[in-house]
């Protein structure tokens, strides 16, 4: 069998203060984090730091409705790709991780980036289509949240790769034991 981990990325208080369906996105992260827990599946917390997101600060911090558990380690990055300058890539080969179930934000930034990121590196990915969000940017020429999210959620799920599984299911359909 295929060991899973859930890979939680930058629900930190100001990346999501605007988020598109925040509150409903949030829920359903933590009951994936809560399913998680209970069927001992790792949780890798994600975190971004850069000069307008300053490591340690109030916004910097993940969302108060999500607490990162004893043992669950952070990945602190500065790149929108999770696995670049990160050791997040050793971490899952420590735990023997094969396959990623991903939710978090930015859909169009740093949810897109490390998804292709985790698939070039052999892992079948998983995104959680309703666990998952980005703010509105359509002022600088963005579509709409809504649209950057159901476009993502289309086109991955016809990505395809020797070897590899990329997948794109509800909240309510992850199997961590897939």
């Amino acid at each position: 069998m295929m060991k899973s981990a859930l890979v939680v990325i930058d629900v930190q208080r100001d990346v999501v203060a605007n988020a598109f369906l925040r509150d409903e996105v949030i829920v359903n992260i933590s009951g994936l984090v809560d399913r998680a827990r209970k069927e001992g599946v790792p949780i890798f917390w994600v975190q971004h730091s850069d000069d307008e997101l300053v490591k340690g600060s109030e916004g910097w911090a993940y969302v108060d409705e999500l607490r990162m558990g004893d043992g669950e380690p952070a990945v602190h990055k500065q790149f929108g790709d999770s696995f670049e300058g990160t050791n997040l890539d050793e971490l899952l080969q420590e735990s023997g991780v094969e396959r990623l179930v991903v939710c978090g934000a930015q859909t169009d930034a740093c949810i897109r980036s490390t998804i292709h990121g985790a698939f070039t590196r052999g892992y079948d990915v998983t995104l959680v289509s309703d666990a998952h969000t980005t703010e509105d940017m359509t002022e600088w020429g963005a579509p709409s949240p809504d649209v950057i999210i159901k476009h993502t959620n289309m086109y991955w799920s016809f990505q395809s790769a020797p070897g590899r599984t990329a997948k794109v299911v509800t909240t309510a359909e992850v199997a961590f034991s897939a």
